[in-house]
């Protein structure tokens, strides 16, 4: 994989798709086979019971961010190389080469973001092996080295979103970004699952937090697209994650279950855990957020846009999470909280709304502009 660039502007374009491609789709695949492993673990842990350290979905917990850190390690590396060397390193791949502990390392920003994300994930890795052996088993699914892991997971997964907008001229660049959005979007639906230590009665507060992260995302991917589209292709890579997951994470743990001998538990509703999390009317709400950012075409800022869509979907995401849990698991419409969540997302939905549009803008800059020198 040569990372330096020269020569005509076809063949520089043309070796970018070529080198950029292999490392981004790498870390991407590492991340997914960690959504794998997690929506698998998550239902193991309902439909079968406690487990230990050493388990298949743990497996491609693990295997899926060592993946995204070897091949961040490796870009890293080949970049300091050529930085060494004196060859121009195409900011195409990546990003902009940034100096690491002094000029000890020159890596791209979206591989060192993905690579500390993976680093920390090594360390979290060991405290969850100690509370393994301390424990025997985990009993919940938020346990503190849990937290750690989902957090360092998702970090290098900012990073590789980072990776595909520096290669935004390219489609790959772009679909890498809605993909990775939505894979984002999917993890964080479990990370917030610590906010319910919180007890804020009559307000869902795992409801809010996914109302939040799920209008900064999808905000982040209209801010990146520039142009209509962005929110709904977001929400589309989501739906599509759901979909799939849906079938996969009960199916597996049953499959895995049966193979290693172990019974399902009398009382499981079937239901799958982790996409049941993930916001259903996600799509819909989004393609509201996309009408609301044609106001922008009418004068308005983009500042105060994104602010009122962001209100807008906190407030439909926080209103229709509770009636999605009634919907999925039964019982009673408690019509208190579907108001309360409704109130609260569409406060922190402004906030998320503002916030994501601006990482949007953020990520585009990520790539050069075209006609600018691509080299650093």
């Amino acid at each position: 994989m040569d990372l330096t660039a020269g020569g005509a502007r076809v063949a520089s374009v043309t070796r970018t798709e070529r080198t950029g491609l292999v490392p981004a789709g790498t870390v991407l695949a590492g991340s997914v086979i960690s959504l794998i492993g997690l929506t698998w673990d998550i239902q193991w842990h309902g439909d079968v019971g406690p487990d230990t350290f050493f388990t298949l979905p743990h497996l491609f917990l693990y295997s899926g961010s060592a993946i995204s850190g070897l091949a961040s390690l490796v870009v890293v590396l080949m970049t300091t190389a050529a930085r060494r060397a004196g060859r121009p390193v195409d900011a195409r791949v990546g990003g902009r080469a940034i100096n690491v502990f002094g000029k000890v390392f020159a890596a791209p920003a979206g591989y060192l973001v993905t690579g500390a994300g993976a680093a920390m994930f090594l360390l979290y890795g060991l405290w969850d092996q100690w509370w393994h052996g301390l424990y025997g088993f985990d009993a919940v699914i938020d346990s503190p080295p849990h937290i750690g892991l989902l957090l360092s997971i998702t970090l290098s997964i900012i990073g590789t979103v980072m990776v595909f907008a520096a290669a935004r001229e390219h489609r790959w660049g772009t679909a890498g970004v809605v993909g990775s959005l939505g894979v984002l979007i999917a993890f964080s639906t479990v990370t917030v699952l610590g906010l319910q230590q919180i007890d804020a009665d009559p307000i869902d507060v795992v409801s809010v937090g996914i109302a939040f992260l799920s209008v900064l995302l999808v905000s982040a991917g209209a801010g990146f697209w520039g142009r209509p589209g962005g929110a709904v292709r977001v929400a589309v890579a989501l739906a599509v994650i759901q979909a799939i997951t849906w079938w996969f994470s009960p199916w597996a743990a049953e499959a895995y279950a049966s193979a290693v001998g172990l019974p399902m538990r009398d009382y499981i509703d079937g239901v799958p855990a982790m996409p049941a999390m993930m916001p259903m009317a996600l799509l819909p709400i989004a393609a509201v957020l996309e009408a609301v950012y044609l106001l922008s075409r009418r004068g308005w800022s983009a500042g105060r846009v994104s602010v009122l869509a962001g209100g807008i979907g906190g407030l439909l995401i926080g209103a229709t999470m509770p009636i999605q849990n009634v919907i999925v698991y039964g019982g009673s419409l408690d019509w208190p909280v579907v108001f309360g969540t409704a109130a609260v997302g569409a406060v922190f939905g402004l906030l998320g709304g503002f916030a994501g549009w601006r990482f949007g803008g953020m990520l585009r800059l990520l790539a050069p502009a075209k006609g600018e020198n691509t080299h650093a």
